[in-house]
């Protein structure tokens, strides 16, 4: 059965920051009510584009607030973090939620975010290979040792653990094909962006490979596509209601380019017209979203749909309007679909 998710960048609403964590808590609350599997944050720093430079400390809040939504960061930029540190929040976010995180990780993609940090882009894949190894080893054992490239580490006494062992689930984000070998390999859960064709693509390419390393009868890991969702009484009041708001979460996304005078990559902002019309902003009446979704899942061969729920000036009632449509017409659709398992003929 397809699961649905919502993924978040927490990017400026134009309200008071501290009034947006609270809308962003009422959606969490409203998301646990109505089945939702999981609530995804990315981090991002000085850009309006992520008001959660700290992921973990705002998904505290949330565990707090819910009881069965699974929460995670997507991604934590490990580039950013001395390891040591990062596995010690992860143990606590995973201790606070009562075994309820799924911890995505990465290098990061911005290189004005990191260079913020003082973090040599050049260095940053092998920078975050070896945290990651830190992290990962630094759940198995109680005192550790490590002396790499960038960290060094003698003798360390290991307090912490986390609820899920060996690790709790973990998650990459991608849009290349690539990727997805490498994650199938490592048993790790994907969170897809792009249209139809390009998330099937690569999770063409993670089945490819899960069916030659995967051991007999593991369950595959969830392969997710990432969608702006609205839906509201009728087509016209969802686009009414989307198109600024689409515009204004744009912008966000391209604000440290343009501070820096930096030519964004292309593709990465498209025209909400555009957004639409490639189906990777899904918006309408609820039988228009469910019966986009439901084709979009098959065409992608995603398991998992991520939507953005709130994003730029969305009113937090239409975000709230939007879980209820899903919990009460559009996930029940999917019960018996096996949309995602389909292959490509």
């Amino acid at each position: 059965m397809i699961k649905f998710g919502v993924f978040d960048h927490l990017d400026d609403s134009g309200h008071d920051i501290g009034e947006q964590y609270g809308h962003r808590l009422d959606l969490a609350e409203a998301c646990d009510r109505s089945g939702f599997w999981a609530y995804h944050v990315a981090e991002h720093h000085g850009t309006p584009h992520g008001l959660a430079p700290a992921p973990n400390m705002f998904l505290s809040a949330m565990a707090q607030r819910t009881s069965r939504l699974r929460l995670g960061p997507l991604v934590m930029l490990l580039n950013l973090y001395h390891p040591l540190r990062a596995f010690e929040e992860i143990c606590m976010l995973d201790q606070l939620s009562g075994g309820r995180l799924d911890l995505g990780i990465g290098r990061g993609a911005s290189p004005v975010e990191m260079g913020f940090f003082g973090v040599d882009p050049d260095e940053a894949q092998d920078r975050y290979g070896e945290a990651a190894e830190i992290i990962l080893k630094a759940m198995l054992v109680d005192r550790l040792d490590h002396h790499g490239r960038y960290f060094d580490l003698n003798d360390v006494p290991i307090t912490l653990s986390p609820v899920q062992r060996p690790h709790p689930p973990l998650w990459y984000g991608t849009a290349k094909p690539e990727t997805a070998a490498r994650a199938a390999e490592e048993q790790v859960n994907l969170a897809c962006i792009g249209t139809a064709s390009t998330v099937r693509g690569i999770t063409d390419a993670y089945r490819s490979r899960w069916a030659e390393t995967a051991e007999p009868g593991a369950a595959l890991p969830m392969l997710g596509m990432v969608r702006h969702v609205v839906i509201a009484d009728s087509d016209r009041e969802a686009l009414d209601l989307a198109g600024p708001a689409y515009t204004r979460w744009a912008d966000s996304l391209i604000y440290l380019h343009k501070a820096r005078g930096v030519v964004p990559p292309p593709g990465l902002s498209i025209p909400f017209s555009e957004a639409v019309e490639s189906g990777r902003c899904i918006v309408g009446s609820t039988s228009t979203v469910r019966d986009a979704l439901l084709k979009q899942a098959v065409e992608a061969g995603a398991t998992y749909i991520m939507s953005l729920l709130a994003f730029g000036d969305l009113p937090p009632t239409a975000s709230l309007q939007t879980v209820a449509s899903m919990h009460s017409e559009v996930m029940p659709a999917f019960e018996d679909s096996v949309a995602g398992f389909s292959s490509r003929s």
